[in-house]
């Protein structure tokens, strides 16, 4: 590991041997708190995503989804919190429209985050619920200070979001967003967080918590039920995984687009990325990759039982190697990739002096998701259902009870059959783009962790266009124009739309942990 920080960071990794990393501090602080009362990783990571519902509410909510891969002692699993589509939704209902609706009760699939967090205390937590939830409590019936990066994105969704149900009572208490430093309180959301702890989750689904959702969907002519609610479960997956210059890439099956960084990986393989070769032919070569990632992607993924082309066959040997030669070294080409829309996401990393490790990513899609925020509780609710398709045919078209087009995916790095890195990427399709590049950074050129997160980036974006960030090399910048990618700079105030990253890494007796130096969050450890 090279120890060098050749980029203009503003951080420096933390070493210690039990570890928690997220994109806000009092997150962070709330992990660590359960490790330091003898939970584990587990535990550290079910609190710290339960702060981050409300601490960041713009990315995240009691509505989120949430997706986990965990080294549990001995092996990686993988645990999927994903909601299905309401049972009544069928195409007909979205008949008429050119896409589907990112507002509104008619984007909002089944929250399965909630039901992620009880099968990860089953698996592996040492607290009780209560000690678990208690720092989320507190925040929200106490109230936080709005830290500057969440209320620079908070004010950003108010136009669009401002006549939601439930929304400016909510998340606009001053008819405004708040400002950096003003404190919010949400004491609703603290009683519910309070009968999640009292039921273990189950009120979330089954009490007084899904009855308010049920009521105020149909209240709005939403479609979710209460056997919708009922049905939900998060299911434990057997991860996919990618072998990359010695390392295993460990990521979650579709519905999560985790394939891509696999594909993408699978194509770079073929190269030489390391540090004699010129940068601008290596972001060349990864941004190719993942260009052909993305078309693979966006034509075959969706509800596994939906999906006519099996996952693993876009990973075999021959088929990625086909892919390699039909990359020119010296001119972009058109593999007819769709990026998706910008998103609101949460990642968080945690490792233990015991070896568990836990990479987690929460979200509710869009920023405050679908807009609605349910009376009386303070949910917010995802607006995944806009990850369907409505074209006929398609794999990923609208359907009841159907899992949607997933953006999120955690990642697990191991080698030699050992765990060695938990990371994620948030930003809806800059997640995998923004793996393949952190990935790359630490296998091909050996960068720490902290380098790897301060790296500038590049994203193909939902035009086709390729930025580059403001601090992105202008040589390197003009030679990748050369070769036809159509190169846009991005300014200072874009650095949002270029990911935020949480990464530890195992290092000797200890962790490394480093924290996304384009966010709020931090690293921290003891």
């Amino acid at each position: 590991m090279n120890w060098d920080f050749p980029y203009a960071s503003r951080r420096m990794p933390v070493l210690a041997e039990h570890v928690v990393a997220s994109s806000q501090p009092l997150a962070v602080q709330a992990g660590l708190s359960m490790m330091a009362r003898g939970g584990s990783a587990v535990d550290a990571a079910i609190a710290a995503a339960a702060v981050l519902t409300v601490v960041e509410p713009v990315m995240n909510g009691l509505g989120s989804d949430t997706l986990a891969i965990v080294w549990d002692g001995s092996a990686v699993r993988g645990l999927t919190g994903c909601g299905r589509s309401p049972r009544a939704w069928t195409p007909e209902r979205f008949a008429g429209r050119s896409r589907m609706p990112a507002e509104g009760w008619d984007s909002v699939t089944v929250p399965g985050g909630v039901s992620a967090w009880m099968a990860l205390a089953e698996m592996g937590a040492r607290l009780p619920w209560p000690v678990l939830m208690e720092p989320a409590i507190r925040y929200a019936r106490e109230g936080f200070l709005v830290s500057p990066q969440i209320a620079r994105l908070w004010a950003r969704q108010v136009p669009r979001l401002r006549g939601q149900p439930g929304f400016a009572a909510a998340f606009l208490p001053q008819g405004r967003a708040p400002l950096p430093g003003e404190r919010f309180r949400l004491p609703v959301l603290g009683d519910t967080l309070g009968r999640i702890a009292d039921t273990q989750g189950r009120d979330f689904y089954e009490g007084r918590s899904a009855r308010l959702l049920a009521a105020h969907a149909r209240e709005h002519g939403g479609a979710l039920s209460m056997d919708d609610l009922a049905a939900q479960r998060a299911e434990w997956v057997v991860p996919m995984h990618g072998d990359y210059r010695g390392l295993r890439v460990h990521e979650l099956p579709p519905n999560s687009q985790g394939l891509a960084v696999l594909i993408a990986l699978g194509i770079l393989a073929h190269f030489e990325l390391g540090p004699d070769v010129a940068p601008d032919q290596r972001a060349h070569l990864q941004i190719e990759a993942m260009k052909m990632a993305f078309a693979d992607v966006y034509a075959h993924l969706a509800d596994p039982d939906a999906m006519a082309v099996p996952p693993d066959w876009l990973l075999e040997p021959a088929y990625l190697a086909q892919r390699a030669r039909e990359v020119s070294l010296h001119r972009a080409g058109n593999y007819g990739a769709r990026p998706l829309p910008g998103g609101g996401t949460v990642y968080l990393a945690a490792a233990d002096g015991g070896g568990l490790m836990v990479s987690l990513i929460q979200s509710n899609y869009h920023g405050f998701g679908s807009g609605v925020v349910v009376p009386e509780s303070g949910i917010s609710l995802n607006n995944r259902g806009s990850g369907f398709v409505l074209q006929l045919g398609h794999p990923n078209r609208v359907a009841g009870g159907k899992l949607p087009f997933h953006t999120i995916i955690p990642a697990m790095l191991t080698r030699g059959g050992r765990p060695l890195a938990a990371l994620g990427v948030v930003g809806a399709d800059m997640q995998p783009q923004g793996q393949v590049q952190v990935i790359c950074a630490l296998a091909d050129l050996g960068l720490n962790p902290q380098a790897a997160l301060d790296m500038p980036r590049w994203r193909i974006d939902d035009a086709g266009m390729l930025r580059l960030e403001a601090h992105f090399d202008a040589g390197v910048a003009q030679a990748l124009a050369a070769r036809g990618h159509p190169v846009k700079s991005a300014s200072a105030l874009d650095d949002l739309d270029f990911g935020g990253a949480q990464l530890i890494v195992r290092s000797g007796e200890g962790y490394v942990g480093a924290s996304e130096p384009r966010r709020d969050g931090a690293a921290a450890g003891f």
